[in-house]
């Protein structure tokens, strides 16, 4: 597993930013249902990426979001304008977990590459990385609306080798999303699997070379790796 590692690339949400985030923000109006449709919402929202990837209709991650949203508010009976548009004025304003920044410095001093790659909309990524103020530690912000469809589709992965000009062999690619990881790994990437919540691994092809608990433990990770 030891080789040089010239660039990290990041998933964006789960990974950098919460995603339960925007219902936390608007907890108090939910009340004791916050968790459930937030939990239903980022499930949706993934399950919608994955079946317009499969039935080749694709559509932004901004739409599919709000698509998503519209399914979790209609389960709970939640019919409120007001409170949809602040949920999702809240997606463009996500918390990023408190160790990235730090983190993110630290792999710069290294001089190793660093960008998100994300099924995230380029509107919605700028908004979220300007949000934590994160712009200044990364050196690309891509999104999968380059080539018109989500991960896992290798396409994705693609667009960091050809944007940063580095072999996936050279990459270590880092997401907190278990099927994420394996298609990273599947393309050819190096992959750190964060497993904030002590989930129980997926059963797919290509399993991550390491899992870590939050990101701040991958300048130890590198340190092995390197």
């Amino acid at each position: 597993m030891s080789m040089h590692i010239a660039a990290a690339v990041f998933d964006a949400y789960g990974t950098l930013f919460d995603v339960h985030s925007a219902v936390g923000k608007n907890k108090e109006r939910l009340g004791d249902i916050a968790e459930r449709v937030s939990l239903l919402w980022r499930t949706k929202q993934l399950e919608y990426t994955w079946l317009r990837s499969l039935m080749h209709r694709h559509a932004d991650f901004w739409q599919v979001t709000g698509e998503a949203l519209d399914y979790a508010l209609d389960s709970f009976g939640i019919a409120d304008a007001e409170l949809r548009r602040n949920l999702m004025d809240s997606y463009l304003r996500l918390s990023c977990y408190p160790e990235i920044p730090e983190t993110l410095q630290a792999l710069k001093k290294r001089s190793i590459k660093t960008a998100v790659l994300s099924n995230g909309s380029p509107r919605m990524l700028t908004a979220a990385v300007e949000s934590c103020q994160l712009g200044n530690l990364l050196d690309a912000v891509l999104s999968v609306e380059a080539v018109g469809v989500y991960k896992p589709d290798p396409r994705v992965y693609q667009l960091a080798v050809d944007r940063l000009n580095v072999p996936a062999e050279k990459i270590i690619f880092v997401t907190a999303n278990a099927w994420d990881a394996a298609g990273a790994k599947c393309f050819g990437m190096m992959v750190a699997w964060i497993n904030r919540f002590g989930q129980r691994p997926e059963r797919l092809p290509c399993e991550a070379d390491a899992e870590i608990a939050s990101l701040d433990g991958l300048p130890a990770l590198l340190d092995i790796l390197l």
